[in-house]
C-alpha cells in the first residue's frame, strides 16, 4: 500500500468497489433521471433515481418479484422476468409523469442480451425515452422465454404472455 505525504485515501464507496465516480459525474452531468439496472442471482431490481445536492432522490423502485402479482410464477431472475419488471417499470414511471431517463448499470458488465438490457428494452417498449442502440437488446426468442422452454420443458412462454398483457392492460 502506497504511504507518504503525498499519497490520497479514495473515497469509501472506491475503496469498496461500489461506485465509479467518473461515470457517475458524466450522468449527474445529463440532467435526466437515472433508470438504474440492478441484478441479482434471484431477481432484477430497477430505481428512478434524481440526484440532488443532499443526496440521491429514490422515486420509484420495482422488483421483479412483483410479477407474481401479475401472474408470472417462474423464476424472476432470467431474461423475460428482466423484461416484464422493465415493462412495469416503465408503465409506472410514465404514471408518475417522467418520460425520459438515462440508463445506469452501474459496475456490472456492458454484455450484448443480458438481463440488464433485457430490463431496457422493457423499459423502451413502455413508452420511455432512453437513449440505447438497438443492437444490444436481446433475441425475442430469449425474451420471451423460447429457450428456457426448450431448455427445461417449462412452458414460461404463455406465462410470459399473460404477464406482458396483464401489465399493459
Amino acid at each position: 500500500m502506497a504511504t507518504g505525504p503525498r499519497y490520497r485515501v479514495p473515497f469509501r464507496r472506491r475503496r469498496e468497489g461500489r461506485t465509479n465516480y467518473h461515470v457517475r459525474y458524466r450522468l449527474i452531468l445529463s440532467r435526466k433521471p437515472r433508470v438504474v439496472v440492478r441484478k441479482g442471482n434471484a431477481n432484477i431490481t430497477i430505481q428512478l433515481i434524481i440526484a440532488e445536492l443532499k443526496g440521491d432522490r429514490t422515486l420509484l423502485t420495482v422488483s421483479s418479484k412483483e410479477l407474481r402479482n401479475y401472474g408470472f410464477q417462474h423464476s424472476t431472475g432470467n431474461v423475460p422476468a428482466a423484461y416484464l419488471t422493465g415493462l412495469l417499470f416503465g408503465k409506472k414511471m410514465l404514471a408518475l409523469g417522467y418520460n425520459e431517463g438515462i440508463l445506469d448499470i452501474g459496475l456490472h458488465s456492458n454484455s450484448r442480451g443480458s438481463r440488464v438490457y433485457a430490463a431496457l428494452k422493457g423499459v423502451v417498449d413502455a413508452g420511455v425515452d432512453v437513449p440505447h442502440s438497438p443492437e444490444v437488446f436481446p433475441d425475442d426468442s430469449r425474451i420471451r422465454g423460447e429457450v428456457i422452454r426448450d431448455y427445461t420443458g417449462v412452458d414460461v412462454v404463455s406465462q410470459f404472455e399473460a404477464a406482458r398483457e396483464k401489465i399493459l392492460g
